[in-house]
């Protein structure tokens, strides 16, 4: 897409914290010219700008670019690459497709290290605290009679928090999306196309989605976790996210943070580039290089496809 002058969608929220479409230069989004010399890709990888919020057992990020020059890295991105459409729209008109994302909790560790770094000063980790206070104090954080009581003040301290530093968000997670025909295993025309996530664009992600009664879903856990580690950062100037994961499970396994269904994500996503992916199937044999459609692993889905569609290489 950098070759091609083709800018990815950039989802970010504005001032009252509803997520709008804007685009981003590849070279804005990696902090470096992607196709030059001194671009390397590190490829689950440890972060050290992030590495200093949090203690314990590093975790490692999908993406992280580095200067080969400065010796620096310059952002660290979660990837999610996503097929369109998934189960639950695939039966729907084209302009209603939509992807389904599954996210870890190490994005939400990674989510609240980005947070972190624009409050990294004894002045703002002030007004972060300040800014949390709004929660009563909660004696038994891994009790869900405890917490749920208060949960729409901890959702509004997090929300709060966003409308705060709204001027100052980042790149999270890049969202790449293939296209198929209908759900079917053959690729459309209209093929690829890549959407960017904000940090605070990912926030809305799970505060707006629906609560459940007496119990604390899976969404209202990540905005917990979320809360804890910004909290304990704002207090202790880090957080134990094994800790906070580990305590405040609600009865679920900890594999996963949320998973969102194509339904869900539509309302994000949609756009006119969302229903017509900008980079065409032709183009795929100008991204797979020197035979490498021979190395792929035909148990991954788009491998699968690609592997099936020997033609687009001919």
């Amino acid at each position: 897409m950098h070759a091609k002058k083709v800018e990815p969608v950039y989802l970010c929220v504005n001032a009252q914290n509803k997520v709008q479409h804007k685009t981003i230069s590849s070279e804005v989004l990696l902090g470096i010219n992607p196709l030059g010399d001194e671009a390397y890709y590190n490829y689950e990888a440890g972060f050290a700008p992030f590495e200093q919020f949090y203690t314990g057992e590093r975790e490692k990020i999908d993406l992280v670019m580095f200067n080969r020059m400065t010796n620096k890295p310059t952002i660290g991105l979660e990837v999610k690459l996503t097929a369109l459409p998934d189960n639950t729209t695939k039966d729907l008109d084209e302009g209603q497709y939509s992807c389904e994302i599954v996210v870890r909790p190490p994005t939400i560790c990674f989510l609240a290290c980005s947070i972190c770094q624009h409050y990294n000063t004894d002045a703002k980790r002030n007004r972060l605290q300040k800014i949390l206070s709004v929660v009563p104090q909660i004696n038994h954080w891994e009790e869900i009679t405890d917490v749920l009581p208060h949960y729409g003040k901890i959702e509004e301290a997090v929300l709060l928090i966003s409308k705060d530093m709204y001027k100052h968000q980042t790149p999270l997670m890049i969202q790449p999306v293939w296209k198929t025909e209908g759900g079917k295993m053959r690729l459309a025309e209209d093929c690829l196309d890549v959407f960017v996530w904000s940090n605070l664009a990912t926030i809305q992600m799970f505060c707006s989605q629906d609560k459940e009664g007496n119990n604390i879903s899976r969404f209202q856990r990540a905005v917990i976790w979320l809360y804890r580690m910004l909290f304990d950062y704002s207090v202790y100037s880090h957080f134990d996210y094994v800790r906070i994961i580990k305590q405040h499970s609600y009865n679920y396994a900890n594999d996963k943070a949320f998973a969102l269904s194509g339904r869900r994500t539509y309302p994000f996503l949609a756009c006119e580039e969302l229903t017509h992916p900008r980079i065409k199937k032709s183009e795929i044999r100008n991204i797979i290089l020197g035979g490498g459609q021979n190395l792929l692993s035909p148990e991954r889905r788009f491998d699968a496809v690609l592997v099936n569609s020997p033609d687009i290489f001919e």
